[in-house]
């Protein structure tokens, strides 16, 4: 089984990243192998609507989103991961999750997912709403940790100071591992994910 983590941070090595770690730590620990893509520091731009990615399963702009498509279909669950910037995901991330849940989400739908957010101070819970948001329309179990997915820190080295936001990051990760752990043996009991029915569209435009 594999994890993918994905890092919206600018900087690679910077808070988020260290939460991330923490979380993959917990992961490899029960035996689940992890990876964390780092969406990088380049302006990431959102998605221009033009229905492209519905016909080839890939992003016409062809950047670091369509590097992360090619990685889907190897994971078994998936985790975002997001600085606060004005109380809000980072832009970078916004942009990379509108276009790869756009191209990307039959390939994610029934897999568990997380998100976590780092912060100085506040805006982490509205941030951990938009990003929860894109897990939720698209049949994905959320894991949760035995807080709010959240750490707190201007510097890495404040991160690791953060007890309780470490031991979340810890939780979200054991509680990675079971959920995991349960469909795979559910699977192999001849469980199968749930049925999903046509989508239904109700616009009330006349």
């Amino acid at each position: 089984m594999k994890v993918l983590l994905f890092n919206g941070s600018p900087h690679a090595v910077g808070c988020t990243y260290t939460a991330l770690t923490e979380v993959a730590r917990t992961l490899e620990a029960k035996g689940i192998e992890t990876e964390i893509f780092q969406v990088g520091a380049k302006p990431v731009g959102g998605c221009s609507g033009c229905g492209g990615c519905k016909q080839s399963g890939r992003c016409v702009w062809d950047d670091v989103v369509n590097e992360a498509l090619d990685k889907l279909e190897s994971a078994d669950g998936y985790i975002f991961g997001s600085p606060v910037h004005y109380a809000s995901p980072s832009g970078n991330i916004i942009g990379f999750m509108d276009r790869l849940f756009y191209a990307g989400k039959s390939k994610m739908e029934f897999k568990p997912g997380a998100v976590v957010v780092s912060a100085r101070r506040a805006g982490t819970s509205a941030a951990l709403d938009v990003l929860t948001k894109y897990l939720t329309i698209s049949n994905m179990p959320v894991v949760s940790g035995n807080y709010w997915n959240m750490v707190h820190g201007q510097s890495p080295e404040d991160v690791k100071k953060d007890e309780e936001g470490l031991q979340t990051m810890r939780a979200v990760g054991n509680n990675m591992a079971w959920l995991l752990q349960c469909i795979d043996a559910g699977a192999k009991q001849g469980i199968d994910r749930p049925a999903a029915e046509g989508k239904i569209m109700t616009n009330f435009v006349r």
